[in-house]
């Protein structure tokens, strides 16, 4: 088993700061991903494909035509069926040593607890404001770390939240909940997502592997127009915190 490990993770374990210890540890570890379209349909490849112990992956949609442009985890033959099935199907492929939970759900206040049980971290793979929040008050409760992704167009913006007790929520950065108008579609530039997902995943496996995240209070906005990027500290916000616990207790019956 370990040749095997050594074998398959070879080019983790060559890099000069990451060590068996940290791929074993990752192994033990378990990710909520929500969402599985352009975001999540990057990173759930990408954390399987890394030794991920476990993926807990809830998305109630199913694959339309205009998905393939971008969500490159399905195909063509798999249009008009559960996205949590066919990425099932995809990740055990990849690797089958990575446990795939899936919950053909979308994530609410009613489920949230159950579906996030047990979890490590939560990474944010929908494109909905409402469950951004949600996510974050399971977060804040739970007291794992919430690692946010969202693309528009040609940008793209990602943050590690809740990274300790004393760090930054999503209610920090935005303190009031923004209107489902946000949640309208919109264009989206078809590698825009796997750039940011393959950032969102490497933060979630520094964090998950014991190492240092680059995004613990700072926000990373890009473009891919211009390709510039820049990275702006974010300050901890004790009315945000405080109003994602009273939410996170409302989800407990408390």
């Amino acid at each position: 088993m370990q040749n095997k490990l050594q074998e398959r993770y070879a080019r983790h374990l060559s890099l000069p700061d990451f060590t068996q210890a940290n791929q074993e540890r990752l192994g033990k570890k378990t990710v909520l991903l929500v969402g599985l379209g352009g975001l999540g349909g990057h990173i759930a490849p990408l954390l399987c494909a890394a030794g991920i112990g476990k993926l807990v992956l809830a998305d109630g949609d199913t694959v339309s035509l205009s998905n393939l442009q971008r969500q490159i985890l399905y195909r063509e033959d798999q249009v008009g069926l559960l996205k949590a099935e066919c990425a099932k199907q995809s990740l055990e492929r990849l690797n089958s040593e990575t446990e795939i939970e899936i919950h053909p759900v979308f994530l609410n206040e009613e489920n949230a607890l159950a579906i996030a049980k047990g979890c490590d971290i939560i990474v944010d793979g929908s494109d909905k404001a409402k469950a951004r929040y949600l996510m974050n008050d399971l977060s804040v409760g739970l007291g794992i770390p919430f690692v946010y992704g969202s693309i528009c167009e040609y940008s793209g913006q990602l943050a590690v939240f809740n990274f300790d007790k004393d760090s930054a929520t999503y209610r920090c950065l935005f303190p009031e909940e923004e209107s489902r108008a946000n949640d309208a579609p919109r264009g989206v530039i078809g590698p825009l997502p796997a750039w940011i997902a393959a950032m969102q995943s490497h933060e979630c496996i520094r964090l998950l592997s014991g190492l240092q995240p680059a995004l613990a209070n700072r926000l990373f906005t890009g473009n891919l127009l211009s390709l510039q990027t820049h990275c702006l500290h974010l300050q901890a916000s004790a009315t945000g915190r405080k109003i994602s616990l009273e939410r996170f207790r409302r989800l407990t019956g408390k």
